[in-house]
C-alpha cells in the first residue's frame, strides 16, 4: 500500500511513518515545516517529503491519505481530497487498524508523564527480552528513536487524549484498544478543545470502555479525577499505585531517605528495590506505573526494579545541553504549571538549597497556555526557582494573548518578562554565576535559546 501522510513531521505522525515503512508500505508525506531532525530521520528511512500542502500532490496517486490533526478545513490538499472523494483516514485510526491490530497493546495515558512512563515501560519489556514495538512522543535515550516495529506480540504506545483529526473529535487513544492501560494522572489541559475537566474525564472513560475483561487498568490512586472516571464503570481488573495497599514507594532501609534509592511494595509486600539517577516524586510514581504494567505481561517486579537502574530517560526531560564556567543549561519539555512545578522541584532536590541557584527560563507556548487559561498558576509553579525569565513571542502563531509580565508579577523582583529573545539571553548571561542551574522549559524549539545561552556564557567567560 502507498500512503501519503499529511502533517508527517510531527512526532506522532513521523513515528507512524516509520512504523508504516517498517511494515513494508510505500510512504510519502508533506508538512508545512520540513526540516531536521525529523526530515533527515524520515528521509533516511526512504520516505519522500514534500514541503507544503499543494494539491499537485494528488499526482502521487497514493492508495490512501493519512491525515494528521494539524490539518484543518481550508488546507488546499485536504480540500482537493474531499472534492474528489479520495480515500482518507486519521493517523490514529490507521495505526489501530494496520499496526496495533492483533497485538497486546500497552497504552500509557495521562496529563503528565506519558512520554517518560511509556519509555520506562518499553525499556522494562526490552530488558526482559520481550522485544516490544513502540511509539513514543519523544526520543527514549535507551533506543535513540521514537518508534519501531518488531515481530513481538507486545506494542507500547503513548496514548494521547488530544483529538484525532478535524473529522474525528474523539481522543486519539480510543483507536488503540489496549489490553494493559496506565492512567497516570488527570488534570485540566488542552483548553483549545476541552471545555473543562469533566469533558476530559469523559474521554478517559471512553478509553476504559475499550479495555477487555481480561485486561488490566493501572491507575493513580491519588487522582480524584481518575477515581471519578473509574466510578463510571470499569470492566477490567484495576490496580492502583501511590496509595496504601497498592503499588507504593517506601524507604529501602529504616531511616534512609527516599530519593535515588527506594523500595517498591505491592499488596503490602516488598517487590524490589530501585536504584537510579532520576529525581522527583513524579518519576517514582511513573516507575510504579511502569512496573505494574510490565508485571501484567510477565515481567517480575524485582527484575523490573533492576532494569530501571539502566533506564536513561527521554530527550528534553532534564536533558543537560551543556555547561560553561560552572553554569549548567538544561532542556525540559515542561509547559503545564503542574509539570513546571515538579520539574523545578526535581532539580531543587538534585542541587539542594545551599549555593546552587535555579534560573528558570520559560516559554509558555502550548495552546492551553496561549489562551491564558492557566496563567494565574504560573507564579506558584515557579516559586522554588531563584530567578525567572519568561518569554512571550511578540507575534506569529506562538504569540501570547495576555500580559506575561503581569502574570509573573506575584513573584516580585525575581521575575522578568521578555518579548525579545536576544534581550532574554543577555539578561540571563549577565546574572549567571558558577554553580547556577539554568532550567529552560518549553514544548517547542524556543528559538534555539539553549545554544544561544551557552554561547553567551562562553563569550562572557572568555572560553
Amino acid at each position: 500500500m502507498h500512503i501519503h501522510i499529511l502533517g508527517i513531521c510531527g512526532t506522532f505522525m513521523g513515528g507512524l511513518a516509520v512504523l508504516a515503512r517498517g511494515a513494508g508500505h510505500t510512504v510519502t508525506g508533506c508538512d508545512a515545516g520540513v526540516y531536521p531532525p525529523m526530515s533527515t530521520q524520515l528521509e533516511a528511512q526512504g520516505i519522500r517529503l514534500i514541503e507544503g500542502y499543494d494539491e499537485s500532490q494528488l499526482a502521487l496517486k497514493p492508495d490512501l491519505f493519512v491525515i494528521g490533526n494539524v490539518v484543518s478545513r481550508g488546507n488546499p490538499l485536504m480540500e482537493a481530497i474531499l472534492d474528489r472523494g479520495l480515500p482518507y483516514v486519521s493517523g490514529p485510526q490507521w495505526l489501530g487498524e494496520h499496526v496495533l491490530a492483533g497485538k497486546w497493546v500497552l497504552a500509557v495515558a495521562g496529563t503528565h508523564g506519558k512520554t517518560t512512563t511509556t519509555s520506562m515501560l518499553t525499556w522494562l519489556l526490552e530488558d526482559a527480552g520481550l522485544n516490544p514495538g513502540f511509539l513514543v512522543g519523544g526520543v527514549p535515550l535507551n533506543f535513540g528513536v521514537s518508534a519501531r516495529l518488531t515481530d513481538s506480540n507486545f506494542f507500547v504506545i503513548e496514548a494521547d487524549e488530544y483529538d484525532t483529526a478535524f473529522f474525528d473529535k474523539r481522543s486519539k487513544f480510543v483507536h488503540y484498544r489496549p489490553r494493559t492501560a496506565i492512567l497516570n494522572n488527570l488534570e485540566f489541559d488542552h483548553a483549545d478543545i476541552f471545555a473543562d475537566l469533566a469533558a476530559i474525564e469523559t474521554q478517559f472513560h471512553h478509553l476504559v470502555r475499550t479495555i477487555p475483561r481480561i485486561g488490566r487498568i493501572v491507575s493513580n490512586g491519588c487522582s480524584d479525577a481518575l477515581e471519578r472516571v473509574l466510578a463510571r464503570g470499569a470492566w477490567s481488573e484495576v490496580e492502583r499505585f501511590g496509595v496504601d495497599g497498592g503499588w507504593q514507594v517506601l524507604p529501602a532501609a529504616d531511616g534512609e531517605p527516599v530519593d535515588e534509592r527506594f523500595a517498591v511494595y505491592h499488596d503490602s509486600a516488598r517487590a524490589g528495590v530501585v536504584e537510579w539517577q532520576i529525581q522527583g516524586e513524579h518519576n517514582r510514581l511513573n516507575a510504579l506505573a511502569a512496573m505494574a504494567a510490565a508485571r501484567h505481561v510477565g515481567v517480575p517486579p524485582a527484575q523490573a526494579a533492576r532494569s530501571l537502574a539502566t533506564f536513561r530517560n527521554v530527550k528534553r526531560r532534564m536533558e543537560v545541553r551543556g555547561s560553561v564556567d560552572g553554569v549548567t543549561v538544561y532542556d525540559d519539555f515542561a509547559h503545564h504549571p503542574t509539570a513546571i512545578e515538579t520539574t523545578v522541584a526535581g532539580l531543587r532536590a538534585r542541587v539542594g538549597r545551599a549555593g546552587a541557584r535555579i534560573l528558570a527560563v520559560l516559554e509558555p507556548r502550548s495552546n492551553t497556555m496561549k489562551l491564558g487559561v492557566m496563567k494565574a498558576q504560573l507564579p506558584a509553579s515557579l516559586a522554588d526557582a531563584d530567578l525567572v525569565f519568561g518569554y512571550g513571542a511578540p507575534h506569529g502563531r506562538d504569540a501570547l494573548g495576555w500580559d506575561l509580565a503581569a502574570a509573573l508579577a506575584p513573584l516580585g523582583a525575581k521575575a522578568q518578562a521578555f518579548h525579545d529573545l536576544g534581550a532574554l539571553v543577555e539578561a540571563v548571561a549577565a546574572v549567571a554565576r558558577p554553580g547556577d542551574q539554568i532550567l529552560v522549559m518549553s514544548n517547542g524549539g524556543f528559538g534555539g535559546v539553549h545554544r544561544k545561552l551557552l554561547d553567551a556564557l562562553a563569550v562572557r567567560s572568555g572560553a
